[in-house]
């Protein structure tokens, strides 16, 4: 019988972690200019309301796709071991859970186009809700190569299948496919990965299946999913209420502002994510290493996501114009103001890690069940103050205010202190403002062209950062992450 063990005794679990973490932002990367290449070309064929209809189908099917995932990959990652047959068993369970929820997805298609009131959702839902089934496919293969530190197979899936996805809808686009260019964009990536995936895992699905061993899977992965449920919840609502209030066309500048901010947010939390938690599920029988590596992760994220948003937020107006276009401008000041909640999605995906690494994945549940409805309440307020802009306002503000109490809910009773998650962020909080004010005063030269104003704006705050350096504190701290750095380098 075949061993998976997730602990064990490797004095080269931090090497491995850093080439992990190397190899995947640089995947992560790849697929971040795939994406960006794919909305800047997109946003220059296809209208708003074809971005719009796309949401507001993807917030709905989205429900199936994580009602398929359950919370399993986390689960699966987290077990200390798992035989061939339990593998088995998971396979079978997820293709199970595929089927019944891409059915469930099809089935919706009338209810989603009565919700928003426009009979072109149908066939939209219908061609969408297929791709639950692949992705319940390839949840398991992924969570695989996760257990086994097998990264760099995961990032070249991950980039391959982006590439494939866009390539096929920008020349769908070019040929008048309109919104169902976007379907392609999706569709080719779901099936590409899901074959390359099974070419690399090679899944045995034979063996008699052991249900009874799914429950310590089922129960972990089902407070998971309650949690994922109520952020998903949390991060989508925003779409349907824009969509039925406002409609597909006010959706798509709102959706293209989000896609931009979440560009940074995948480059960054996607990669990290994908490593933290399986070397943070080993090392937590080893009291140090775990903080070690919680005041690092902490300390990179501080420093790569505060800063960046600052200075997005500063040259908006430039920076939509370059990407997008003239015609998007009206997204500029949406995504400034959804900026704010970058920042707190960058540093609050790291307390996931510690709830589930730590074995609190239920208490992260309660923990969701009181606060996101506080957040989705947000939306509505936000909606009805001040439209699109008063909503992207408050989901930021109150999303960065909850961040306290869900990092301290998650380490209480626990080794981690308050100085390992809190203290590595307090320099960067404090230097966005200036940051800020730099790349904006930058980018508003009267009558510059766009593409100055972002260069003049990036400039300005990229001198505000090196003039920082003059203040020890901030010195160490950039010494500390080029050691980081390096070390991820050597270890590659």
């Amino acid at each position: 019988m075949t061993r998976h063990p997730v602990v064990d005794a490797e004095p080269t679990l931090a090497h491995r972690a850093s080439r992990g973490a190397l190899v995947t932002i640089g995947g992560q990367w790849s697929r971040t200019g795939l994406q960006l290449v794919s909305t800047v070309v997109l946003a220059r064929i296809l209208l708003p309301q074809d971005f719009g209809l796309i949401a507001m189908v993807s917030a709905i099917v989205g429900i199936a796709d994580l009602i398929r995932e359950f919370g399993l990959s986390g689960a699966i990652v987290r077990l200390r071991e798992i035989d061939d047959q339990l593998w088995a068993t998971i396979y079978r369970f997820s293709l199970a859970l595929g089927i019944v929820t891409a059915g469930l997805a099809m089935a919706s298609a009338p209810l989603v186009a009565a919700l928003y009131g426009d009979p072109a959702l149908v066939p939209l839902t219908i061609a969408l809700a297929p791709i639950v089934l692949l992705n319940s496919l390839a949840m398991p293969l992924q969570a695989h190569l996760q257990r086994e530190l097998r990264f760099g197979a995961i990032a070249l899936s991950d980039v391959l299948s982006m590439a494939v996805g866009v390539a096929g809808s920008i020349v769908a686009a070019a040929l008048g496919a309109g919104v169902w260019s976007l379907v392609l964009l999706t569709g080719l990536a779901a099936v590409y990965r899901v074959v390359a995936m099974v070419l690399v895992v090679r899944p045995h699905l034979g063996g008699a299946g052991r249900w009874r061993d799914l429950a310590p899977v089922l129960t972990t992965g089902g407070s998971i999913f309650g949690v994922q449920l109520l952020n998903y919840a949390a991060r989508n609502i925003d779409n349907v209420l824009i969509g039925r209030a406002l409609g597909a066309a006010a959706l798509g500048t709102y959706t293209r502002a989000y896609a931009l901010l979440m560009l940074p947010i995948s480059q960054l939390n996607g990669p990290l994510a994908r490593v933290g938690l399986p070397v943070l599920s080993r090392l937590q029988d080893d009291e140090q290493a775990y903080r070690r590596y919680v005041r690092a992760a902490m300390l990179v994220i501080g420093y790569a996501s505060i800063p960046t948003f600052a200075v997005a937020a500063g040259v908006a107006g430039p920076l939509i114009e370059v990407l997008l276009g003239p015609q998007w401008s009206a997204t500029a000041p949406l995504f400034a103001l959804l900026a704010i909640a970058g920042v707190a999605q960058a540093l609050g995906n790291v307390s996931g890690w510690l709830y589930i690494s730590l074995g609190r994945a239920h208490r992260q549940l309660v923990y969701f069940l009181v606060t996101k409805p506080i957040v989705i309440l947000s939306f509505v307020v936000g909606l009805l103050w001040n439209g699109m802009s008063g909503l992207a306002l408050l989901y930021g503000l109150v999303s960065c205010a909850l961040l306290i109490p869900g990092f301290l809910l998650a380490i209480r009773g626990t080794f981690v202190t308050t100085t390992d998650v809190f203290t590595p962020i307090v320099r960067p909080l404090l230097l966005a403002p200036a940051l800020f004010g730099a790349a904006w005063l930058g980018a508003t030269v009267p009558g510059a062209p766009a593409a100055l104003s972002l260069i003049l704006g990036i400039v300005a705050a990229a001198l505000m950062g090196a003039a920082a350096l003059a203040i020890p504190a901030y010195r160490r701290d950039a010494r500390r992450i080029r050691e980081v750095v390096l070390h991820s380098r050597r270890a590659a």
